[in-house]
Parts: C-alpha cells; structure tokens; sequence
C-alpha cells in the first residue's frame, strides 16, 4: 500500500510540473553513443569533433609498398576523414603527429594502429609531410607498422 502510495504522489507531482511548465515529460529513448568528446581540465573546457570530421594523413616512412594504403584504409573503416596515401620520409618507428586540439584523436589513432603511446607528439611548427599544414593528425608509418 505505502508503494502504491508514494508512486501516485511521484506521478502527481511530475504531471503538475508538467502541466504547470506547459511541457510534457518526453520518454527516455535509447540514443547511439556519440563520439564527440568533451574534456573539462581546470576552468577550461574543449569538445572534441567526431572522428568522421578529423582529417588525418598517412604517409609511408618505410620502404615496404602499399603500407601507408593499408592503414589509410583501416583508418577510413574505423570512422576517421582519411586524406590520400602518400609516401614521407624514412622513419626508425611510428610517428603521430598532432595539431592542437587533436591529442585525443592521435591517442586513439595509436591505440587502433597499434602503436605505444610515445609515438605521439605534437606538430608544432614541423612539417613532417609536404601539405600537411591543414591536417589535424599527421601518422608517418615506421617498421614496426610493417611486421
């Protein structure tokens, strides 16, 4: 009887706030998880664009053919704005570069590929591939992209 109660009380009080606002209580739906991101750091706070909307650039730094075509296609099937393959300069391991803004993105782009986390940097003023300038993630494959 007490639950009976207390659910007739909860009812009545969201219909008259309802009625009192004008609005009816709108129904929970299930929603697809989005993969925008929003980060809170201290009093600053960044959302993050969805990853369909990340340019990234993957450049081949080994002399194994048709690798950087390879990831620039996996990378495409995992949501990311592939731009075409092209060919950078040697590398001894991965680098993934980032414009700022974007080390979320480079993190995950790592965690996919995989590569260690130490192969994130920040972009700064380097221009590791010609026309890179306006790329958000810039990834120059090494030989342990490879094997």
């Amino acid at each position: 009887m007490l639950i009976i109660l207390v659910l007739f009380v909860g009812t009545t009080f969201v219909a008259l706030r309802a009625h009192a606002t004008g609005h009816a209580p709108t129904p929970t739906t299930h929603r697809p998880k989005s993969t925008a991101k929003t980060t809170t750091t201290g009093a600053t706070t960044s959302t993050t664009v969805p990853k369909s909307q990340v340019s990234v650039q993957v450049a081949n730094g080994t002399t194994v053919s048709g690798l950087a075509g390879t990831y620039t296609t996996k990378l495409q099937l995992l949501g990311w704005n592939t731009l075409p393959r092209l060919n950078g300069p040697a590398q001894t391991a991965t680098v993934i570069y980032y414009h700022p803004g974007y080390l979320w993105a480079a993190q995950e782009i790592a965690a996919e590929i995989p590569v260690p986390a130490t192969a994130v940097k920040p972009i700064g003023i380097t221009r590791p591939v010609p026309g890179a300038a306006g790329d958000d993630i810039v990834v120059i494959l090494g030989p342990d992209a490879a094997g």
